[in-house]
């Protein structure tokens, strides 16, 4: 039975669904990009982020893309920890960890009565609203004519389903040592509560 969700949101431009590590993607939907291959999904929910891989390939097809890759600065960081905040108190969900990465965010997120996909949806959702009111939305610049935004969330998410107490208190661990071992500080969250196993 499924306890909990290790949950990887990516911003835009950080996994690519050609990757040449693999992804969850089934398709390329740029033309731009689909130059560079098409997609590579993968079944395991095992991270390919250490697969040695052609590296300067990945950085020129992130060139084509539309709009530049996202990497959230610690001021949108922290208003991104806003809207989850308001997202993991309006559905009601636990929370038992967070790393905020510049490109991507980790979270170990509890079974709740919330398909874990429409969490993902509600924690973009308002953690892009919040960027928007606090005028720190990176692609502001980008409004359309009926003053719409790109996204900066790349489509979907990427979940491993977690069945025990065990499972979990090694991804809380995993997730909390991220920032760490990218050489940023250790991370507290106020919408983050301790896992107690038992």
């Amino acid at each position: 039975m499924v306890l909990a969700y290790h949950l990887v949101l990516s911003a835009y431009g950080f996994w690519l669904p050609n990757d040449p590590r693999g992804s969850c993607s089934d398709f390329v939907g740029s033309k731009e990009l689909f130059r560079f291959g098409k997609a590579r999904k993968v079944d395991s929910r095992e991270s390919t982020a250490h697969v040695e891989h052609d590296r300067q390939w990945r950085m020129a097809a992130k060139q084509s893309l539309k709009y530049p890759p996202v990497r959230f600065s610690g001021v949108q960081a922290r208003a991104v920890g806003r809207g989850f905040a308001k997202a993991i108190e309006d559905l009601r969900v636990t929370n038992c960890a967070c790393a905020m990465m510049p490109d991507h965010v980790h979270l170990v997120v509890g079974r709740s009565a919330h398909s874990i996909e429409d969490v993902s949806t509600r924690l973009k959702s308002e953690a892009s609203r919040k960027l928007v009111d606090e005028s720190l939305h990176p692609f502001d610049e980008l409004r359309n004519s009926a003053g719409d935004l790109p996204s900066v969330w790349a489509e979907g998410e990427w979940k491993v389903f977690l069945n025990s107490p065990e499972a979990i208190t090694h991804e809380i661990q995993y997730v909390e040592e991220n920032p760490i071992k990218a050489g940023l500080k250790p991370q507290r969250w106020s919408f983050v509560t301790r896992y107690v196993p038992y």
